[in-house]
């Protein structure tokens, strides 16, 4: 895993390619662990020393991953753990991977230092574009700030349909 700070990125939008949930095991805070033992059951979920995970298939992929029409899904559009929404970004509170003038994001009164995780397909490189530093990195800010639960730009557009206003019939 090699973080990259949000200044070095040009723009970033969810391919739908899969790779965040079949690389990564999905870290689930309590009340999210609860949520999805009482809608899909206690088998869905890992216990570790410390901590709860998303249980994942036989070929390592994430339990709710779904394969539609070429593109990967999060069958848990409507319950998405904030682990899940907030990647490939990283919001900190302290510059833990180096860089952090270039990673530092000032909002909302806070100093927040951001970087994404270079496995992702869906970053694009260079100077930072209005719409990613003024509309999708404060929408992943709220998010990691517990402001707002809604996904609309930090999602697939596929997945965001519904929750954004746009009209289509799928999963949720």
């Amino acid at each position: 895993m090699q973080f990259v700070p949000w200044q070095n990125i040009s723009d970033w939008n969810c391919t739908a390619c899969g790779y965040c949930c079949k690389l990564y095991s999905v870290v689930l805070n309590f009340p999210e662990w609860l949520r999805l033992v009482k809608t899909f059951g206690a088998e869905t979920t890992v216990a570790g020393l410390n901590r709860f995970y998303i249980k994942r298939a036989d070929d390592g992929a994430c339990t709710f991953l779904c394969h539609f029409g070429g593109s990967y899904l999060c069958g848990l559009q409507h319950m998405k753990p904030v682990a899940c929404k907030l990647w490939p970004f990283k919001i900190l509170s302290e510059p833990k991977y180096g860089h952090a003038s270039r990673a530092q994001f000032n909002y909302r009164s806070r100093t927040l230092f951001v970087y994404a995780d270079s496995m992702c397909s869906g970053l694009r490189y260079g100077a930072p574009t209005w719409e990613f530093t003024f509309s999708t990195l404060r929408e992943f800010a709220d998010i990691a700030l517990g402001m707002r639960q809604a996904q609309c730009k930090t999602t697939s557009n596929l997945s965001s349909g519904r929750l954004c206003g746009l009209r289509w019939s799928g999963f949720w």
